[in-house]
């Protein structure tokens, strides 16, 4: 006869009749405890959106405010529902003045913020993200509006149009510095970059006078 191993030999248990049931790992109540005990516990869908109401009145009012000290942990974040708002408002107050200057509005906004981008980048140690470049930037375009829907019902063609239209461009220069170097650290760098955001904000006021 043919060898046979002893593990062969031994005898099988008999069946009972009763099929294997393997012990639960998963229940319920771990998943609870993974994803939190109730709905309650999960964050409002706006806040994972990135909307913060209460961010967006502190920068708008730091904007309408230019002697009020930027919180630069507020304004370094990458914020676009706001400049999308304003810039959308900047247009339609543009088409109360009988112009359509929607595609030059944000054509203009996205070659500034390229432009800002580069330049800050190349100027502070820190570093800068796109988005919080265009953030500052359309937040600062609030006066503009202001200037638009004043041009809705006088002329901006004369000589007090001319001075509130510099007056409302170094307002938005003034504040779009303010809260780069606040959030950048770049103390004493102010009036560099002041410039490039009055180049760009000048643009604007172009669009809004003629």
């Amino acid at each position: 006869s043919a060898f046979v191993p002893p593990e062969m030999m031994q005898q099988q248990q008999p069946y009972t009749g009763q099929i294997y049931q393997p012990s639960p790992a998963y229940t319920p109540a771990s998943a609870q405890s993974f994803y939190g005990s109730s709905f309650e516990d999960e964050p409002p869908l706006l806040e994972e959106l990135g909307i913060n109401f209460d961010h967006i009145w502190q920068k708008t009012l730091t904007v309408l405010h230019p002697l009020k000290v930027a919180d630069g942990s507020i304004m370094n974040e990458t914020d676009l529902a706001g400049p999308m708002v304003f810039c959308l408002a900047f247009g339609a107050t543009l088409l109360l003045a009988g112009k359509i200057q929607f595609g030059y509005v944000y054509g203009i906004s996205a070659i500034g913020c390229l432009g800002m981008f580069c330049l800050l980048n190349l100027m502070s140690m820190t570093g800068v993200s796109f988005g919080c470049v265009a953030s500052v930037l359309g937040y600062c375009l609030l006066p503009m509006i202001l200037l638009s829907t004043f041009a809705v019902v006088f002329s901006l063609q004369g000589v007090l149009g001319i001075i509130l239209t510099a007056g409302v461009i170094g307002w938005c220069s003034f504040s779009a510095s303010k809260i780069f170097i606040s959030a950048l650290a770049m103390e004493g760098q102010q009036l560099l970059v002041a410039y490039p955001c009055a180049l760009l904000y000048g643009v604007f006021a172009l669009i809004s006078v003629f």
